[in-house]
């Protein structure tokens, strides 16, 4: 199993803490730094930046959003940047949720399974550098009856195969990711409930491909936060996790929390989201059960954390991707050297 790093969304104050938390994960041998886009900062730019200022760890989208971009956008860009990176670039792309594309995009929150796949198999013919052509359901290229003509991409990416990863949480779109991509960015990832919640979708994917799960990378994300008192460290999490089952999408199209019911929540995750809509962030943040966080984060002492690595690797979790958590950079720092340590006490180093 190796490690990851994600430094969330760009900003807020932390510009400076996140790019020396990049360059110190470079430093210990992480794998690879992912950056988030979501309504604020842009990924791509994100990602060059970091790259520039480090010199091993690859930088991956976590993630670019396809109704942020067309299909041949997101190629050049990916070829840009495995060029610049010399190879270090990794594609992560999702759908976003309905209230950002539709609120920020203006672009309809329809068919998300069709439109992934079609947005896929552009971005990778693009990459092929063959005249591009395409004749789907959500795109044409070129345009009938126009003066538009196939072209081809410009760029040499310096791999012929740039890894492509989707954030999937449905079963639907887990299945489809472990069909069509090369890896899977997953959230609010529990080491008990992995394989029912994710990895038998993405292995009814493979199947479907005739592959199997060899060379598949699934990848989840989990915050990390280094002290004695679990109980103290998951209410810092609180906010977090109601915001994301509470409030992040409608009240008909939460993915996480649909999540959390699959993970058998479903009493706790229908009140977390009613008083969150309702506009008690408070009272939804306190009935966010002590289990489901320890579930989903790793807290606690190097030890501990070990124990719970160990637990996902014997899950089927091949890249852990850490969110070092921390008020300083002093704190996030040492929460990224402590995902090492435990990793090397669990022996999985």
């Amino acid at each position: 199993m190796r490690l990851g790093i994600n430094l969330g969304y760009w900003g807020a104050g932390m510009d400076g803490d996140n790019l020396a938390v990049a360059q110190e994960a470079d430093r210990l041998g992480y794998d690879v730094c992912w950056a988030a886009e979501a309504y604020g900062s842009d990924a791509p730019t994100v990602l060059a930046w970091v790259a520039a200022k480090t010199e091993r760890i690859d930088v991956g989208s976590a993630i670019m959003q396809i109704p942020a971009r067309q299909p041949a956008m997101t190629a050049m860009t990916a070829a840009t940047l495995d060029s610049l990176t010399g190879g270090r670039f990794r594609l992560g792309l999702g759908v976003s949720g309905p209230q950002v594309s539709e609120g920020w995009y203006g672009v309809k929150f329809d068919k998300p399974l069709a439109r992934t796949r079609e947005y896929v198999e552009i971005v990778r013919k693009a990459m092929t550098r063959e005249r591009l052509s395409y004749d789907g359901e959500h795109w044409t290229l070129p345009l009938p009856g126009g003066p538009g003509k196939p072209i081809k991409l410009t760029v040499h990416p310096q791999r012929e195969h740039i890894p492509l990863y989707i954030a999937a949480i449905g079963p639907k779109n887990l299945e489809q990711t472990g069909e069509i991509a090369d890896g899977a960015l997953l959230i609010f990832p529990s080491a008990e409930h992995l394989e029912e919640t994710a990895l038998r979708h993405l292995r009814a994917g493979r199947e479907k491909a005739g592959l199997t799960m060899d060379g598949f990378d699934v990848c989840p994300t989990l915050p990390l936060a280094l002290g004695d008192d679990v109980n103290a460290l998951a209410d810092v999490f609180r906010p977090y996790t109601a915001l994301y089952v509470g409030g992040m999408g409608s009240r008909k199209q939460n993915f996480y929390n649909q999540l959390a019911q699959r993970m058998g929540y479903e009493k706790e995750a229908a009140e977390i989201q009613d008083k969150y809509l309702a506009g008690d962030k408070t009272g939804a943040a306190a009935a966010v059960p002590h289990s489901l966080i320890d579930q989903t984060t790793l807290l606690g002492s190097v030890e501990r954390i070990a124990e719970r690595m160990t637990a996902y690797a014997e899950a089927g979790v091949t890249t852990l991707t850490l969110a070092p958590a921390g008020f300083t950079l002093d704190e996030r720092l040492a929460a990224l050297r402590a995902g090492v340590e435990a990793m090397e006490r669990a022996g999985l180093a």
